[in-house]
């Protein structure tokens, strides 16, 4: 029998580090999959249809909406994103992990309609520090880093939204803590009670 996958929802403001705890989480976990997003903006040069997103037309894309085919989705500057929801259980019901970093309108969207899905908010260490990893990025005016500090801040307020929050101070430990949630929720007697049964 076939163990169903978690789908991992990821959030956290700019500069929290979660980028770098999916990509090592990834790496390193051959069953956890990253979800693919569909959009109907155009590619950009180097993106793969499928593998960065799956580019859909307007028609499509609002078609699919009609018939309730989205996890999630949104509207930004005329286009449309969004987690198609296929793709997601095809590879839960795989026994496959789905790993979904998203923003936090998008992972409440999904809370709503998969109520056992696996909420984690990555946290930087504090907001000065914060500070100094957008600075240090060295891509952002002063105005970008005053609109991400007030981004962060409200960000942040929505925790209490979340099953879990890890605080990214030390990189090597925060993905442990992210593990640790990952095998902890493995071993729910809700996810596993079917597996009992037939076992015993």
């Amino acid at each position: 029998m076939i163990k169903k996958g978690l789908l991992i929802v990821i959030s956290g403001p700019s500069g929290a580090g979660k980028g770098t705890i999916c990509k090592k989480l990834l790496d390193a976990n051959s069953n956890i999959k990253a979800s693919v997003s569909a959009t109907t903006r155009a590619p950009r040069v180097g993106e793969v249809d499928g593998k960065n997103y799956f580019f859909l037309s307007k028609e499509n894309f609002e078609e699919l909406l009609s018939l309730d085919e989205f996890l999630e989705y949104a509207e930004v500057y005329d286009n449309y994103y969004g987690t198609p929801k296929k793709y997601v259980l095809e590879n839960l019901n795989s026994g496959n992990d789905v790993l979904l970093e998203i923003d936090i309108a998008g992972a409440l969207q999904i809370k709503e309609k998969f109520k056992e899905g696996v909420f984690v908010f990555i946290l930087p260490p504090s907001m000065e520090e914060l500070k100094k990893r957008i600075v240090g990025r060295g891509t952002e005016s002063e105005a970008d880093i005053k609109k991400r500090y007030g981004a962060a801040l409200e960000e942040i307020s929505q925790v209490i939204k979340y099953d879990y929050a890890v605080i990214n101070d030390d990189l090597d430990r925060a993905l442990a803590d992210v593990e640790a949630i990952l095998r902890a929720e493995g071993c729910r007697v809700n996810r596993l009670y079917e597996d009992i049964q037939s076992r015993f």
